[in-house]
């Protein structure tokens, strides 16, 4: 099938189930917040290497933040309840609490399982931490949206020098799907880099999906296994230009591709991972890219396929 001038290849991605949590980020402004979430989900790119796969969910309105101040949700995958608490704890402990002005809430508050965050963090209090109920104390607006009603969990507040980070004592942890994904194939690294780029803007608004690569474009795509025993996973020789003629690669890019980009996607389940996936194609096809594939390794890795085709029935 084509999408304009683009082939969408006949093939598959191939996503794997995980765990993730979700957290709410809040900072006196837009600028702080920023710098939280850049900190908080860097070195967040794949599980292969990283502790988790993280990376921001969306914006929050002033209605959807827990302390009315500016806000937004981070995901973090991987492939535990236990890895996911910890990847939360370190980074929430070494991003986010030192970060002027923050405040960090839980943002699955029903999930089926669940961490200590606030309960572990709060010894960097030595002794001088207090603990409330999380209760909503400020006047409810006279009009426009209004912030969700909040439940009894008690929140930590942390003595530091600005004043008191808050942060919920525990954190939810639910189950989702990591690894879906497609791969763009252009003429040039522009072309293929400006339809990188279109995908991730057009999954940008999306809630429940995160691109956890750089800017949510992967230049680096790995396939399993290396000639080097001791790695888990290697370049994607299939996918690079330089070793097109090479002897021992067989090639999958198409006649006339000098780029490829590989977009990754974490997701809360299978149809909100499909839902970004064809939104991505979409958003990717163009002049310039000659077809859109996805990664897969037959399926011997993940139990999720995705079968480009199917995204448009």
């Amino acid at each position: 099938m084509n999408i304009g001038p683009t082939q969408v290849l006949d093939t598959f991605a191939e996503a794997f189930g995980a765990r993730y949590a979700r957290l709410i980020i809040t900072a006196a402004n837009d600028r702080w917040l920023e710098t939280a979430l850049t900190t908080l989900t860097g070195y967040g790119t794949s599980v292969l290497g990283c502790d988790a796969e993280a990376g921001v969910e969306r914006r929050l309105s002033l209605g959807e933040s827990p302390d009315g101040r500016p806000a937004a949700a981070v995901m973090l995958f991987a492939f535990t309840v236990e890895a996911v608490g910890q990847a939360a704890q370190h980074r929430v402990g070494q991003c986010v609490l030192t970060c002027p002005t923050t405040s960090c809430f839980n943002g699955l508050s029903d999930a089926p399982e669940s961490f200590s965050l606030g309960k572990y963090l709060r010894y960097f209090g030595d002794g001088f931490e207090s603990r409330e109920s999380r209760v909503e104390d400020r006047e409810p607006a006279d009009s426009g949206p209004q912030p969700p009603a909040l439940d009894p969990r008690p929140l930590w507040h942390i003595p530091v020098m600005d004043g008191e980070f808050t942060v919920e004592a525990t954190a939810g942890v639910a189950k989702g799907i990591a690894g879906g994904n497609i791969i763009l194939q252009a003429v040039s690294q522009p072309a293929a880099l400006a339809a990188a780029e279109r995908a991730v803007r057009a999954i940008a608004p999306l809630a429940g999906i995160i691109a956890p690569f750089p800017g949510g474009v992967c230049r680096s795509g790995s396939k399993v296994g290396s000639q080097y025993k001791s790695l888990r996973a290697s370049t994607a020789d299939a996918y690079c230009p330089t070793l097109r003629n090479h002897e021992r690669v067989k090639t999958s890019l198409l006649p006339g591709v000098n780029c490829a980009y590989e977009i990754v996607l974490d997701g809360v389940d299978r149809p909100t991972v499909a839902a970004a996936m064809r939104l991505a194609i979409e958003a990717a096809a163009g002049e310039g890219v000659l077809a859109i594939g996805a990664g897969n390794y037959g399926g011997k890795l993940g139990k999720h396929p995705f079968r480009l085709h199917d995204l448009f029935t």
